[in-house]
């Protein structure tokens, strides 16, 4: 015999909520999920002249999606590091008159080698690769050890 007229109806609406719901949550789903950026492979960054970098200084460079600290100390000699504390992830500053790397989040500090010398950071910071090439400052990626 087949099934009733009401149970056919009953079928149909029910499809079309299921279809109605499907509709309205996937895009509101499809939104919430953020899509897949791609990482920048950056190897080298161009930091400027080395005549415009002055002596006991420092400066954030973005290297992709990392912020590196780079320091030129009292020798004229230059430093790059991961500028993002190994404690939580803050971003560090030169301290000038102590001549150390700082942590104003939690008082942490390096030395000018990215050794961690005080407070919470428990790993010293990533040193980047500095060369000057006709007066210009590029600072590369760490070569692999």
């Amino acid at each position: 015999m087949g099934i009733s007229r009401k149970k056919f109806i009953d079928y149909i609406l029910g499809g079309s909520l299921l279809g109605w719901l499907g509709s309205t949550l996937y895009p509101v789903l499809a939104y919430l999920k953020p899509p897949k950026v791609p990482e920048v492979n950056v190897n080298s960054v161009n930091a400027g002249m080395l005549t415009d970098f002055s002596i006991n200084s420092s400066k954030i460079l973005k290297f992709g999606r990392i912020p590196v600290i780079l320091i030129r100390k009292d020798s004229g000699e230059l430093r790059a590091f991961e500028a993002t504390c190994t404690h939580l992830d803050c971003i560090v500053q030169y301290k000038r008159d102590e001549k150390q790397i700082y942590c104003a989040c939690h008082n942490g500090r390096y030395d000018l080698h990215g050794l961690n010398i005080s407070g919470p950071p428990p790993r010293p910071l990533v040193q980047f690769d500095v060369n000057v090439i006709r007066d210009e400052i590029v600072v590369s990626k760490p070569k692999p050890v």
